[in-house]
């Protein structure tokens, strides 16, 4: 009976296991956090409308929780949240240009794989992100990180967004 418990546990912890991937790289052993941030576009990549909107909304105040006190969002005119990828990356790229006039020294910038609720019986939410902190003055990737999770039947998009999201931005930043 007892070793029937040790494999019913090893299947549950591989079943969790396979509920999240994180995978993230660094370039830089440390960011400053009292520096000046900038929020750029968040690309989406998905169906969902105005996810990559949501993203960013989530990112900017999760840094913020992270401690990192100066973060100004690009201005709204130079994004609009399209299903046409070359428009957004002209948007990142001008918001980029935008934070490196601000004087900023790092910019928070992404793309959004996936933002929806699983088709079935349950209706599980679903989200794929990528983040990246970028040197502003030198344009250069000092992290990048991407992540997905699903979350079960009763949990919301928006609160497994934000728990990916939070690591994601957690190692970022520490």
């Amino acid at each position: 009976m007892r070793g029937m418990h040790k494999v019913g546990l090893a299947v549950w912890l591989l079943a969790l296991a396979g509920c999240a991937t994180v995978d993230t790289v660094s370039s830089h052993a440390h960011v400053d956090k009292k520096a000046r941030w900038a929020m750029l576009p968040v690309v989406n990549h998905t169906d969902t409308p105005q996810a990559g909107l949501r993203a960013e909304g989530l990112a900017e105040s999760l840094l913020r929780s992270e401690g990192v006190e100066d973060v100004t969002s690009y201005p709204a005119n130079l994004s609009d949240d399209t299903l046409l990828e070359p428009s957004q990356r002209r948007a990142q790229e001008a918001a980029l240009e935008w934070a490196k006039a601000q004087g900023m020294q790092y910019a928070l910038t992404g793309s959004v794989e996936e933002w929806r609720y699983k088709v079935g019986v349950d209706g599980e939410p679903a989200v794929g992100i990528t983040l990246q902190v970028i040197d502003v003055g030198s344009g250069k990737v000092v992290w990048s990180g991407a992540a997905s999770k699903s979350g079960w039947s009763r949990d919301g998009l928006a609160a497994v967004a934000q728990k990916l999201i939070r690591g994601l931005i957690a190692d970022a930043v520490n």
